[in-house]
């Protein structure tokens, strides 16, 4: 049979669903987890935008960032105001697309313009495995990757990453280099109450929160700054300018109608419907299974968290990061090799800045391909060679 374009397709459409069945895809943290919840709500946040709407590059000519749709900023706070995440009050909101141009965006602005040196950018081991990436794509003259902040002992100012809770590990974190003349990004965008428990206001200088691990709307690309000073979000908003002219405007109309309902049901307090109880019990269940399925098979780790007080959710939990940051015992040193020979796709430890027993896994793919991957690990078994040369299951 003559190989069309058709046939071709399908050749290819096969060929990938037999690399999807072989190998389970845990290292990217796309948040398709959240996908039944929002199948769920039907057209509770469906938009629809008329082909002359949003033209124009402005949303509001006289706010400081121009490009922010004041509906999607009023949507930001009222959020944030129902969670008791953050503070929101004498902020400045910066939007960007996703937290990732944001962050560039920051070192930008934070950057000092007149050093002769870049100024260093430290994060403290294990760190986010983009940061490094990032910070030295462009060979930036302002700013460049230094490392591991506790082994960061620089005399002069520096920048700081502050990503808490963690990723890749999910435990909360504090600035870890002991100076005057550093300055802080707090990366809040797993503080919310799916992930860990919140205990009070996060109230930093500048934060970043991102859709994609919020409300699990990656797609969107769409993330805010929450920023304190008032030059410095001038500066990131100029670089967004640069960067992209802005942030796209049918995303933030789509951002503020999914936030917008969050905030409606938990002011209902509908637990039926609330997009945080979902989630939450979701999590739950998800480290529940995984922490049995690292004990079934005895080759594993993972952390313990200590249980705290959600002030949102009024419960006591451990925290349930959105990564699972996973040791191999014993005698495996590249976690990440043995796995993938297992057709277990992670990420391991050596980008984060650490030893490659550590491997980082998402827990936040579809229903699924979660079950797949926790079957798969608990069946993996400690192996030894006894002296005849047969392979023994311990």
């Amino acid at each position: 049979m003559p190989l069309t374009c058709l046939n071709y397709f399908n050749v290819l459409h096969l060929t990938w669903l037999m690399l999807i069945a072989m190998i389970t895809p845990k290292r990217s943290g796309d948040p398709t987890m959240y996908e039944s919840y929002w199948i769920k709500m039907g057209e509770e946040t469906t938009v629809v935008i008329p082909g002359w709407q949003f033209m124009s590059y402005f949303s509001d000519a006289t706010s400081l960032c121009w490009f922010l749709e004041p509906e999607f900023a009023k949507q930001i706070v009222r959020l944030h105001n129902v969670v008791g995440n953050a503070v929101t009050e004498n902020r400045h909101i910066v939007v960007g697309t996703g937290s990732t141009q944001l962050f560039q965006a920051a070192l930008y602005a934070l950057s000092p313009k007149s050093e002769s040196e870049p100024i260093s950018v430290v994060s403290a081991a294990p760190y986010y495995s983009s940061y490094p990436l990032i910070t030295d794509c462009l060979k930036s003259r302002l700013y460049k990757w230094a490392g591991d902040a506790r082994s960061f002992s620089k005399n002069g100012p520096y920048i700081e990453l502050v990503t808490s809770p963690n990723n890749p590990d999910g435990f909360a974190r504090h600035s870890v280099v002991n100076s005057s003349q550093g300055i802080l990004i707090h990366d809040l965008a797993y503080y919310w109450p799916q992930y860990t428990p919140i205990s009070s206001p996060a109230n930093y200088d500048l934060m970043l929160f991102t859709a994609s691990k919020s409300t699990g709307h990656a797609g969107m690309r769409i993330g805010w700054a929450l920023v304190k000073d008032e030059q410095v979000a001038r500066k990131m908003t100029k670089y967004i300018e640069l960067n992209t002219i802005g942030a796209s405007k049918d995303s933030q109309l789509r951002a503020a109608k999914v936030l917008k309902v969050i905030s409606d049901i938990c002011e209902k307090q509908d637990e039926g419907d609330s997009f945080f109880e979902f989630s939450y019990h979701v999590m739950a269940e998800r480290w529940k299974q995984l922490r049995q399925a690292v004990h079934q098979s005895g080759l594993f780790s993972v952390p313990d968290f200590p249980p705290q007080f959600c002030k949102f959710l009024n419960r006591v939990f451990e925290p349930q990061p959105a990564f699972a940051w996973v040791k191999c015992k014993g005698e495996i040193e590249d976690c990440e090799s043995f796995l993938r020979a297992k057709k277990i796709l992670t990420r391991g430890g050596k980008h984060f800045g650490v030893s490659p027993k550590y491997v980082r896994i998402s827990m936040l793919d579809r229903d699924n391909n979660y079950a797949t991957f926790v079957e798969r690990i608990s069946m993996i078994r400690d192996t030894t060679v006894s002296k005849t040369g047969e392979t023994i299951l311990l």
